[in-house]
């Protein structure tokens, strides 16, 4: 395995083979200089590594065990020079233990030891992949403090990062609030104290006029998925994969605390709005395709609303893009009213009367149209207007009642309560992120409806125990959704984003809940099966871009759940050879 990087070393070669290949003659080795030439240069760049420490080299003053002198007084008479960072990579021997989409830890058998220059670089003994996930779950579990367990985890995944995802696939019950909320919304506020290396990219408005420059920093060239946020409305990213880029667009922040912390690792300024932040994002969407072609799929993530929406109604029409938070707010409404229209054949306009919403300032009405935001005056009934939700929750009597605010302890016991005595089994769903911000427990939910309600959160809760019977609150978040979303997107080479394709998402999940699940108060389906509900969420999600004529990778694979699992990313080690 031989490649070329700005960041690795020369070691652990042959170095007559390496001379033949690089055309340089073997007495220049001898003499301990090769010369080599860094990849991706207009101009030729040579750089001098010195691979010899003879004898005569060694340092005796030095403190651990001798040292190599600065025979020439090189070290000494460029400390105040600016130098050139390049060099030729091998992935052999130390370097090898030290790349994460490489190394192997414990589990490289005898013969790749032999084979990569490993032999007394680890200890003797070989384990297997299953072997250290077991070791490594044991040790997750000696840590009382979750984000402890997150640091560790991404401390695996900085070095080895194929056992990382096999540990969390293996155990994404037990993992996901570690990755996921709640944990990480903790690990998002301390960023700046808990940072060890970028795992994506970091564009502020320092790089305006060169975002496309610094896209073309990034290793990996095969991106299909971005995941970017702005960082005004923070809940968390999650974890991606090699193809998946996560970016973050640093605009300057308006929280004071952090604009005073001399640990704040972000741009150090107040946040830009209007034209500024209009033309930085113009420059970033312009910038991705430009880097990595019109099939892009971009993620909006943690954006505010008022640049949520009009990001997405902009970029919709060019680019494939979506936003979970918005399509997953108002979109509930829409969704939910285009099920409703396709199950009862009746007008979209006439289902959206039957969805009622409430705002900060109350419910949403037609006295209030004029002073609405655009995206919620669909919304807006003819009705007295009511300013809080336990008196909305009181003359609308609803079935279902979903929170996706982000305010927490909003459904407070009188609501519950009220939603219970005009419905046998009220559905009430607390989905806002994190913990803290969830408008109900389940616990709560439980008890003030009398073991009645049909619960399900953004965030995990335990299970509940009510008078003798166990209730399973199910968790409800994206990580159901769009991994399997974005999977159908891409499989099927879709040009754009349509909401009958977030429909027949939605459609699939639901598809795979069982009476079982039913019986144990979840409206979901076990998380466990995760690989397998998103497998057919992708396959119908393309099915739905082949049958919208969206799709673009034709012809259509006979079986879509199949292709969807041949498409998942395997976290089995390689053999090398």
């Amino acid at each position: 395995m031989l490649s070329l990087s700005r960041t690795a070393f020369l070691e652990g070669v042959d170095q007559r083979r390496f001379c033949r290949a690089q055309r340089t003659p073997a007495a220049k080795v001898k003499a301990g200089v090769v010369r080599c030439v860094a990849a991706g240069e207009r101009k030729t760049r040579n750089a001098e590594i010195l691979i010899e420490k003879s004898a005569d080299m060694v340092d005796p003053k030095s403190a651990v065990s001798g040292g190599v002198k600065d025979v020439y007084g090189e070290d000494r008479a460029t400390e105040e020079h600016h130098i050139t960072p390049w060099s030729l990579s091998v992935a052999s021997g130390y370097s090898l233990l030290r790349d994460p989409h490489h190394n192997k830890g414990l589990a490289f058998t005898e013969k790749e030891r032999d084979a990569h220059y490993l032999r007394g670089l680890l200890p003797p003994t070989c384990l297997s992949q299953e072997l250290q996930v077991k070791k490594l779950m044991h040790n997750l579990r000696q840590y009382q403090v979750p984000l402890q367990r997150y640091m560790a985890l991404m401390d695996l995944q900085e070095s080895n990062e194929r056992l990382f995802y096999k540990l969390l696939i293996d155990n994404v019950e037990e993992l996901l609030p570690v990755v996921y909320t709640p944990t990480v919304g903790e690990a998002c506020q301390k960023y700046g104290s808990i940072f060890r290396r970028p795992q994506g990219l970091y564009i502020s408005l320092k790089e305006k006029g060169k975002i496309l420059e610094v896209m073309k920093n990034w290793p990996e060239k095969a991106i299909q998925v971005i995941v970017v946020t702005d960082g005004e409305r923070i809940l968390g990213l999650g974890d991606l994969g090699s193809q998946c880029l996560p970016v973050t667009i640093d605009v300057g922040t308006n929280n004071e605390k952090l604009l005073k912390d001399e640990f704040y690792i972000g741009l150090r300024q107040k946040r830009a709005t209007g034209q500024e932040y209009a033309e930085l994002m113009e420059e970033f969407m312009r910038a991705v395709k430009q880097n990595y072609g019109e099939k892009v799929l971009i993620q909006f993530e943690d954006f505010a609303n008022h640049n949520a929406f009009s990001l997405l109604e902009k970029y919709s029409k060019t680019h494939l893009v979506f936003n979970d938070d918005i399509q997953a707010g108002t979109g509930i409404a829409e969704l939910i009213a285009l099920e409703m229209s396709k199950q009862t054949s009746t007008p979209i306009a006439e289902c959206r009367k039957r969805i009622w919403l409430v705002d900060s300032k109350g419910l949403i009405v037609k006295s209030r149209f004029e002073t609405l935001q655009h995206f919620k005056k669909p919304w807006a009934h003819e009705h007295e207007f009511v300013r809080d939700i336990s008196e909305a929750v009181k003359v609308i009597k609803p079935t279902v009642l979903i929170g996706s605010s982000g305010v927490g302890r909003t459904f407070t016991k009188e609501v519950v309560e009220t939603m219970a005595s005009f419905n046998e089994k009220p559905i009430i769903l607390a989905l806002s992120n994190p913990t803290s911000q969830s408008e109900c427990t389940a616990e709560e939910a439980y008890t003030w409806s009398k073991g009645r309600a049909i619960f399900a959160s953004g965030s995990p809760f335990n299970p509940v125990e009510y008078e003798g019977k166990s209730f399973t609150p199910g968790q409800a978040n994206n990580a159901y959704i769009f991994p399997g979303f974005g999977l159908g997107l891409i499989m099927s080479g879709a040009i754009r984003v349509h909401d009958d394709m977030l429909l027949a998402a939605s459609e699939a999940l639901a598809s795979q809940v069982t009476q079982e699940n039913f019986e144990k108060g979840s409206i979901y389906p076990p998380f466990k099966n995760i690989r397998k509900i998103s497998a057919q969420i992708a396959a119908d999600v393309a099915a739905k871009a082949y049958e919208l004529g969206l799709a673009s990778h034709l012809p259509r694979p006979q079986n879509l759940v199949k292709y969807a699992e041949s498409c998942m990313y395997s976290p089995i080690y390689r053999q090398y050879r």
